[in-house]
């Protein structure tokens, strides 16, 4: 049984991440746990100078049902977030310099940057802190570096959230179904503007690499959806388009793209210094899809992104009852002893799985069974037996 667990939330922010966290304390002090909140993901175990109060005082939070208690009732994280990755810090935090770390150089456009790997200072804070135990909530990158602890000896539980839903080894992670509600909504609200102009409304959402938030909502929204899965043909979906506006009495059409979509012979552009992660910020694939329609048809479109405002705010009912799931699974697990593992649900069940090695990067959307590649759709048929969120592991 764990004596004092440590809590973070790394990457970007998604609604459900303070339903885990209060379930983590509640739980935890009913257990006869202390819970310390480590603030900013990794970033609080990789700058958080012990010998410095004000830095104990930035990085690290003492959680009790008291000032736990409402925060479930509002989206992001109470313990706030960043991308940091101990194992690849391109500069060292200014207690750490003069330090010895492993370094690795690499080069890239004729520029050599490098990176030093601080494993072993978050190794010694984790220590000092008396922390026995790490409950990490994050996505693929915030959790690739919690399976480098697991493997360093550290016990650790992880929690899968990212509106994305391509964190392996599980069909759910927290924030996917707000995401989903939220682009609904807005696509919904949209359809009269677009509508009202008589053009072809262009829809852009977060998925680097994989196209579920994408697709799942052209699910629900009867549209047209172009995913990082499948290169699509750009004439045959222009066409497409084209035929939906005139086919609507309305005279309009809609198409949403994942951020990493892209067509023949079409890549997406990027912009700005890579994150710590190597990832670099996505040009909006709207944008130039829009543009090219105008250039081939003479047809107007409105484009509209809806990336960020899909993870702010309040969690749906679905993603505060899989929160407080997985943060009571993740506490039972620690009861029994366990270490090394993530909540997730296989199957349509909960169950807890391996942490996801890295090396093989994010889930994929299944473009067989789930993408329609004539229509450029969602599949719609033959989903009898499959779990709820509609695809196996």
């Amino acid at each position: 049984m764990p004596k004092r667990i440590a809590i973070l939330t790394g990457g970007g922010d998604v609604p459900g991440l303070n339903a885990v966290i209060k379930q983590v304390t509640y739980r935890g002090c009913a257990m006869g746990c202390e819970v310390i909140g480590i603030r900013r993901g990794w970033e609080g175990l990789t700058h958080l100078n012990m010998d410095d109060p004000a830095s104990v005082s930035r990085y690290t939070l003492q959680l009790t049902p008291l000032n736990t208690r409402t925060i479930d009732r509002t989206g992001g994280t109470f313990l706030h977030s960043s991308r940091t990755n101990p194992a690849k810090m391109k500069g060292l935090p200014e207690h750490l310099k003069g330090m010895s770390f492993p370094t690795r150089e690499t080069e890239k456009d004729g520029q050599k940057t490098v990176t030093y790997d601080v494993t072993t200072a978050v190794l010694k804070n984790l220590e000092r802190l008396g922390a026995d135990t790490v409950i990490a909530i994050g996505g693929d990158d915030t959790l690739s570096y919690a399976r480098r602890l697991h493997d360093e000896g550290v016990k650790i539980m992880a929690i899968p959230k990212t509106m994305d839903n391509d964190v392996r080894n599980t069909e759910y992670c927290i924030g996917f179904s707000t995401a989903i509600t939220r682009a609904d909504s807005a696509i919904q609200r949209q359809r009269t503007t677009v509508g009202s102009h008589e053009r072809i409304g262009i829809f852009r959402v977060f998925g680097r690499d994989a196209g579920f938030t994408a697709l799942y909502t052209a699910y629900v929204t009867n549209i047209r959806c172009v995913i990082p899965e499948y290169k699509v043909n750009l004439d045959k979906l222009i066409n497409l388009l084209v035929e939906d506006k005139r086919n609507n009495p309305s005279n309009y059409s809609l198409v949403i793209l994942s951020e990493g979509a892209e067509w023949e012979g079409y890549q997406v552009k990027h912009y700005g210094e890579a994150d710590a992660y190597g990832h670099r910020k996505k040009a909006n694939v709207g944008d130039d899809l829009s543009a090219e329609i105008k250039a081939r048809t003479g047809e107007e479109t409105i484009v509209s992104d809806l990336t960020y405002d899909l993870r702010s705010g309040d969690p749906d009912f679905v993603d505060k009852l899989v929160a407080c799931t997985y943060g009571n699974m993740a506490m039972d697990a620690l009861a029994e002893g366990k270490s090394g593992l993530m909540a997730g649900i296989v199957n349509g069940c909960f169950d807890l799985v391996e942490i996801p090695d890295p090396k093989l990067g994010p889930r994929k959307v299944d473009v067989a069974t789930m993408y329609n590649t004539e229509r450029y759709r969602p599949s719609y048929n033959n989903k009898r037996g499959l779990p709820v969120f509609l695809s196996k592991l």
